[in-house]
This record gives C-alpha cells, sequence and structure tokens, in this order.
C-alpha cells in the first residue's frame, strides 16, 4: 500500500512545475506571473538545484527565460526567512551559471548574468493577506545600514484566494483545488483516504488528471 507523504504539497507542487516534459506549465505559470505571452515551452531552461550536487540544500523551482532566473517556492507555513534562503540558492544557481558558460569572475569584462526573480507560493492554514513583500533587511539590526538588499513577493494560493493569478494558470488553480479538497477531507478520514478520493474524482477538464 503506498503511503502519503506530509510534503505532499511541496511535492506536487514541485512535480507540475519542475518537469522536461511539461515546461508548458512551468511557462504558463510565468506567463501569468509577469503578463507575459510566450508560447514556446523551450525558452524554458529549468536550473533546479538538486542536492546531489550542492548536499543538503534544493529550491522547489528554478529556471531561466528572458533573461530573468526565476525562483519559485512553495510553503506550507509562514517563513519570514525566505530571503536568506533564496539569497543561499541564487549564489549556488549562479555559480553553476557561471561555471556552465565559461564565464571569468576574475577577468575585466563586465559578466552578464539574468536577473533574479524570487516567489514564494503560500497555502497554509495561517491567515496572510494575498501579497507580501518579504525583506532580507527585515533581519538585519534597526538602524544599521546594510548593502544588500533581497525582497521576495510572496503569494497567497490558498483556494479562493489570489483569484487573477489562479484563473491565468490552470495547472496552479488545479493544484491550489486539491490541495484544499485533501485538507477539508482529511478532517473526516485519514490523508490516504482524502488523498484517494480526491485524486478519482478529479473533473475530467483538469489538465493535471492524466498525471
Amino acid at each position: 500500500m503506498s503511503e502519503v507523504s506530509r510534503e505532499y504539497k511541496d511535492r506536487l507542487f514541485t512535480f507540475i512545475f519542475n518537469q522536461e516534459e511539461h515546461k508548458d506549465w512551468t511557462l504558463c505559470l510565468y506567463n501569468a506571473m509577469n503578463g507575459s505571452r510566450y508560447e514556446n515551452p523551450d525558452d524554458i531552461k529549468i536550473t533546479t538545484i538538486k542536492d546531489v550536487i550542492y548536499l543538503g540544500m534544493h529550491n522547489d523551482v528554478s529556471f531561466i527565460i528572458a533573461n530573468q532566473l526565476n525562483l519559485y517556492e512553495q510553503q506550507s507555513s509562514y517563513n519570514p526567512n525566505m530571503p536568506l534562503r533564496l539569497l543561499q540558492y541564487t549564489a549556488n544557481l549562479f555559480d553553476s551559471y557561471v561555471k556552465d558558460n565559461k564565464l571569468r569572475k576574475h577577468g575585466s569584462k563586465l559578466l552578464q548574468l539574468p536577473a533574479p526573480k524570487f516567489a514564494v507560493f503560500y497555502n497554509g492554514v495561517k491567515d496572510v493577506p494575498e501579497k507580501t513583500i518579504l525583506k532580507l533587511s527585515d533581519s538585519f539590526p534597526e538602524g544599521v545600514q546594510a548593502d544588500i538588499e533581497v525582497t521576495v513577493l510572496m503569494l497567497n494560493i490558498n483556494y479562493g484566494k489570489s483569484r487573477d493569478l489562479l484563473d491565468a494558470c490552470q495547472p496552479l488553480m488545479e493544484y491550489s483545488w486539491i490541495v484544499n479538497e485533501i485538507r477539508k477531507r482529511s478532517k473526516t478520514a485519514g490523508i490516504k483516504e482524502a488523498v484517494d478520493s480526491v485524486i478519482n474524482e478529479l473533473p475530467r477538464s483538469f489538465v493535471l488528471r492524466p498525471f
């Protein structure tokens, strides 16, 4: 009998948006986030960190498109330290980017790097605004001037929230619906029974249904 991972929300998010075979879903989310209309999934290069390379460190979804390095994280609990974590991920991703492109950090030529863009997709039970800006500087001592800042957009994607975003990206809307249904049904049944019933009753219109 298959067991349900306690981290199913994170694993499902990465399954949907971190697949080479379905970069169209990743592209759909990117377009919804940026109001863009890119149509070719092959424009996306997935760069997600695997802990095979960096022991103990992996991120949910990262990819490059249109000279942007996009890092998307799913969170089922409120975490004000995401700017620090995303800064660490970005440092490792830039390290790989420099090596992969055989760039010289110690040369006299200014390197061209993809611009980092950060987003956290929150679907925990704590009531938070639909949009929140998290800042690395909030971790610094008050009154101390710093030479670095990291800002992260946190979006509440619980079902019924951030409607414009969910309406613009069907895979994200379906993910939000699935998590919401599992949460509701697990109150009166075991988590495995809740997951099984949701999977068996996915609407036929869902693009995730075959998977």
